[in-house]
């Protein structure tokens, strides 16, 4: 089984391109954690949707992988998440929205966790 995390952040107007690059940076560094399925966490943004309304404004999306809901909830419940999302994301956030969904067993192949090699 695999589950999908998905966030999707607005920052607060006051925050610098720097300022969220250096958060982009702490969250991507979460994929080391044993509980991201194949270490496979991305960050992305700013949206390339046209036009650009459409993405309501959201600047960055993370989107990490799961062995299934008890991992998730390690994810979520890890002093390194929690660190993030107290210090880094929620003063400097404006609107956040996360959706979790289960993959279908029969579209688990698409994500090719099988005989993965870290770092490639």
């Amino acid at each position: 089984m695999t589950i999908i995390h998905i966030v999707m952040f607005k920052f607060r107007p006051e925050v610098t391109e720097d300022h969220r690059d250096s958060i982009i940076q702490d969250l991507k560094a979460m994929k080391a954690m044993d509980c991201v399925k194949g270490h496979r966490l991305v960050v992305g943004g700013p949206s390339i949707n046209t036009p650009p309304e459409r993405s309501k404004g959201f600047q960055v999306t993370l989107l990490s992988f799961h062995e299934n809901i008890a991992e998730l909830q390690k994810y979520r419940d890890s002093d390194e998440h929690q660190s993030i999302t107290r210090t880094r994301i929620f003063p400097h956030t404006e609107d956040l929205l996360r959706f979790d969904f289960e993959v279908a067993p029969e579209d688990e192949y698409m994500w090719s966790f099988h005989d993965q090699v870290v770092g490639k």
